[in-house]
């Protein structure tokens, strides 16, 4: 009886001296279990910074395509192209750069043919409106993905067809470019009444 009192009255004086302990210690920050975050380095916030203006000249170049489609400025237009481009869509499909996808689009859709003046945006009652862009940047590589739709009031005022592009782009002689570009439908065209005026749906 004796041995286990002494014992007991040993653990005891333990516990009492190791909580006395752990009060007594240097305070430990609520978060010191959690992972550090290393502090940003000018490198790591140079590449950042490049990474942003590389979507920002990205995002130009994905906007500058629709207005120069609206205006019928296909000399813009094919510029967007690499060397090597191709794009892909209701009307066909075009392989060969910027000449060959110029040829194509002024014979399907007319418009700044053989060096004509193109004309202004808003040069009739339709126009793409483009949205919804998701854009991944590798090196001087990049992949977008965006929404389409064409509004045109030849066959009523609203929304007329709808879908998404689907993009690889290239860093071309420091300039970003599509490489490819494929466009579907998403939402197909209304039955067509008369409508002379009205663009082709998918571009």
């Amino acid at each position: 009886m004796k041995y286990q009192s002494f014992v007991s009255g040993r653990s005891g004086a333990l516990v009492v001296l190791g909580l006395v302990a752990a009060l007594a210690g240097p305070a430990v920050p609520a978060g010191a279990q959690a992972p550090k975050t290393a502090k940003p380095t000018l490198e790591s916030l140079a590449a950042r910074v490049k990474m942003l203006e590389d979507r920002e000249e990205i995002t130009n170049v994905l906007i500058n395509y629709g207005r120069a489609l609206d205006s019928g400025d296909f000399k813009t237009y094919s510029s967007l192209f690499t060397k090597d481009g191709s794009w892909s869509g209701g009307t066909g499909s075009v392989t060969g750069g910027p000449q060959a996808i110029y040829d194509f689009m002024t014979k399907n859709l007319g418009g700044g043919r053989n060096g004509g003046t193109p004309r202004p945006i808003g040069w009739r009652v339709s126009y793409h409106i483009m949205s919804s862009l998701k854009i991944e940047v590798t090196g001087d590589t990049a992949t977008a993905s965006s929404r389409w739709a064409f509004v045109t009031a030849a066959l009523g005022p609203g929304i007329q067809v709808a879908g998404r592009y689907e993009d690889t782009l290239v860093r071309e002689d420091g300039v970003w470019k599509i490489k490819s570009r494929q466009a579907f439908n998403d939402l197909p065209a209304k039955p067509a009444a008369t409508t002379a005026a009205a663009a082709p749906a998918q571009k």
